[in-house]
């Protein structure tokens, strides 16, 4: 009998933990790994309620709050990659100037919609907003997309001029030009992590993957989608 994985992941990786169950699985074919990718904040929320599963792929601080909260393995956490912020417009929309901080002020305040998600970048977007001073003026124009809600979807159906996620939830959506990554000054980065959960009766096996998926076997495959290897 195989031995089979469930996993919980947040959406913004769910495409490089597909590449990467395929390339555990091609060289340990008697494992099977489940992953189901949600909005991270539910993912919290299910693992906290008692849900069973064998690991657990969040950002890093909510995987500590997992960790103080008994929910998932202390000593168990392995960084697995680094995650950066991107803007995106509508296809066809004129770009406008993101290459430095007080360009992009200037997109965000002349946008008539922003977008960003309730994951741990769509946190650090609003506090930056509040460090300029322009949260009050733009409030009526931002559009915080649900969870599990991908932002370039709501950038695709244009209920969003000016959006804002992790580049590898952007790549690849239909109907967006990605203008490129935030200005290094004020760029967001979210290190996403993977640990054991305390429900697990199959730890060893978990450690095994999370340390694979860290060795430099899967740096290529982190590059792809648009991210570094922790």
């Amino acid at each position: 009998m195989p031995t089979v994985l469930r996993l919980i992941s947040s959406m913004a990786t769910k495409a490089l933990l597909a590449d990467l169950v395929s390339l555990y699985q091609t060289q340990n074919p008697d494992v099977r790994v489940q992953v189901e990718s949600v909005g991270g904040v539910d993912a919290a929320k299910r693992v906290q309620a008692g849900e069973n599963f064998d690991g657990v792929v969040l950002a890093s601080d909510a995987i500590e709050k997992l960790i103080t909260s008994g929910h998932v393995l202390a000593g168990s956490r392995v960084d697995l990659v680094l995650s950066g912020v991107a803007v995106a417009v509508p296809a066809g929309q004129t770009a406008p100037d993101i290459s430095t901080e007080a360009a992009l002020k200037a997109a965000i305040l002349a946008a008539p919609s922003l977008g960003y998600s309730t994951g741990p970048s769509g946190v650090q977007l609003a506090k930056q907003f509040e460090v300029w001073g322009i949260t009050e003026q733009i409030q009526d124009r931002i559009v915080q997309a649900k969870p599990g809600v991908p932002v370039g979807a709501l950038i695709a159906q244009g209920e969003v001029a000016l959006g804002f996620q992790q580049l590898s939830e952007m790549r690849g959506v239909a109907g967006i030009t990605v203008l490129g990554p935030l200005p290094e000054a004020v760029q967001i980065t979210t290190t996403f992590s993977g640990s054991v959960a305390a429900s697990s009766t199959q730890t060893e096996a978990v450690r095994a993957l999370l340390a694979f998926w860290a060795s430099p076997a899967c740096q290529t495959l982190k590059e792809e989608h648009g991210m570094q290897a922790a």
